[in-house]
């Protein structure tokens, strides 16, 4: 798909209207708004300029290689054939960045774990995955903490929550969605035997307050007592909170020691988990149209084998199969997946555009 030259001048002179705006305002509000736009103009906007001269540049060596000293025009035709080669690679570049934007990719994430088939080995999977993440975040130079936890009994997580905040964490993470498989030999196994287990990941986005509204008029939110570890570390007080969204029955629970930070986690929670619902609702509407599209937010759907006999990662819906399972799993070479998940995702959507 090639960019049409109005569309160029349009994405042009809109950044200019934004710069030039920006640099007038005085406004607080709208200073915010406009530096948002103009960051997500400006690689548009500079790629626009490069293929406008580029462009320009091809139909001037065209005139050159039709001039009267041979000279001028054998140095043009050469520029002219190298230029030309280049061209289709700005166009592609070109029409990424035109390609309709998710406007939750910039936003924050909240990461849901939970142990699925597989008993203690599922939960041990689940704390696997949860290092996996943690240690992207950190060499993505994002923030990661840690919401709530409910841990298994022989480690790792039967649930867990984290939060994570930077630059285009859900972005880049949105496709971790879905049920996460393990082959391997469990600790407790003594026959050698290979088990399978799962565990489900959800990437929610975190709105921000201009995105979505919670009507607290139809959350019940009740107080308890945090289950400790036993003794006289007990938290005898009511600290923990649960809510509980009567309209759709979504119910978060955050156990910490502070009440106030309770309240204040959980609402935020559920915020997410609701606004994570509307996304997946509108997903499936646009289904449809969009048949090649990865992550439809699906959360039975299984995406991914870690196949520790084999050392081998299979993503499934990209027909993607990488054998360095343990790079992958320490959060090092997970990237690898993540590029060729986003790369997919761009080409389906390229080719939905010119189906169009």
């Amino acid at each position: 798909m090639h960019a049409p030259e109005a569309r160029l001048s349009q994405v042009i002179d809109r950044f200019e209207q934004v710069e030039a705006r920006l640099g007038a305002a005085g406004d607080p509000d709208e200073i915010v708004k406009l530096s948002k736009e103009h960051a997500e103009l400006k690689p548009v906007a500079e790629k626009a300029s490069e293929l406008r001269a580029a462009r320009q540049e091809l139909d001037d060596l065209a005139e050159m290689m039709e001039g009267g000293d041979a000279e001028m025009a054998e140095m043009a035709r050469e520029e002219y054939y190298e230029l030309k080669e280049r061209l289709p690679e700005l166009e592609h570049e070109m029409s990424l960045l035109l390609l309709p934007k998710d406007k939750d990719d910039t936003a924050d994430a909240l990461i849901e774990i939970r142990a699925g088939t597989g008993g203690d080995e599922a939960a041990l999977f689940a704390g696997d995955l949860y290092g996996m993440y943690q240690r992207y975040a950190q060499l993505q130079g994002w923030s990661w903490e840690l919401v709530s936890a409910s841990e298994g009994e022989h480690g790792g997580y039967k649930e867990v929550i984290a939060a994570v905040s930077g630059n285009g964490v859900f972005g880049r993470l949105k496709f971790e969605s879905g049920v996460h498989r393990v082959q391997r030999v469990p600790a407790t196994e003594s026959q050698g035997r290979i088990h399978t287990s799962a565990a489900t990941v959800a990437i929610m986005p975190q709105p921000e307050e201009v995105d979505f509204d919670l009507d607290m008029g139809e959350v019940r939110v009740d107080t308890m007592r945090a289950s400790g570890a036993g003794g006289q570390h007990v938290n005898k007080t009511e600290s923990a909170v649960r809510m509980t969204h009567l309209p759709t029955g979504i119910m978060v629970v955050c156990a910490e020691k502070s009440q106030h930070q309770n309240r204040a986690r959980a609402q935020e929670l559920l915020k997410a988990k609701l606004y994570d619902m509307k996304r997946e609702a509108e997903a499936a509407e646009r289904a449809a149209e969009r048949k090649g599209q990865i992550g439809s937010g699906d959360r039975s759907e299984r995406i991914r084998t870690y196949n520790y006999p084999q050392g081998r990662v299979s993503d499934h819906r990209i027909n993607l199969t990488l054998y360095n399972l343990d790079k992958i799993v320490a959060g090092d070479e997970l990237n690898e997946v993540i590029q060729a998940l986003i790369a997919e995702d761009q080409a389906a959507r390229l080719a939905a555009l010119e189906d169009a």
